[in-house]
């Protein structure tokens, strides 16, 4: 298909063993950035991340419970990485659950040391769903606090909402 794996975005939602197997990472935890030696994955790789705490990423992520942050972060602290290249964490913003200036100031705590880029996506509603998407405002500020700590930090723009085909819409149809 003479696609470059350099193109391919492996992502998940964190299963921690997985990581580490596509990483060539030993499953032994709590160790710091993997020996140069190790060969980094061609692939990238995004985190379906959500939350900034086990609490509220259980509620949205339940892979938590198997998985919770710590240990999520750790395998991503252990992934080798080619240099200039960053972990993708996706992050889908949710009116009042995980857009507070707090949940932005916990995030940037949580990537330390992980060379990383976060995508922001505000939540699409949609009629019976139990999520709402923040103001636009709350969302710039959460991306400037990002920005300020020399996090990139990029706003998704919304796509298929008009048809019930934007980020977390896809479910609403077969309720």
């Amino acid at each position: 298909m003479k696609i470059s794996k350099r193109r391919i975005t492996l992502s998940t939602s964190g299963i921690v063993p997985k990581i580490l197997e596509l990483g060539g990472v030993g499953q032994s935890v709590g160790g710091t950035r993997p020996s140069p030696r190790l060969k980094a994955p061609r692939v990238n790789l995004a985190i379906s991340l959500n939350a900034t705490t086990d609490k509220v990423r259980n509620r949205l992520m339940p892979i938590n419970t198997q998985y919770p942050i710590a240990s999520l972060l750790d395998a991503c602290r252990r992934f080798p990485l080619e240099p200039r290249r960053r972990i993708t964490f996706e992050y889908v913003m949710l009116s009042g659950i995980n857009d507070s200036t707090t949940d932005a100031k916990r995030l940037i705590t949580l990537l330390k040391g992980i060379p990383c880029k976060v995508n922001l996506i505000p939540f699409n509603p949609y009629h019976g769903g139990d999520f709402g998407r923040p103001s636009d405002k709350k969302v710039l500020m959460f991306q400037q606090i990002l920005l300020d700590a020399h996090i990139t930090a990029l706003i998704r723009k919304s796509k298929g909402q008009d048809i019930l085909a934007a980020c977390g819409q896809l479910k609403a149809g077969y309720g």
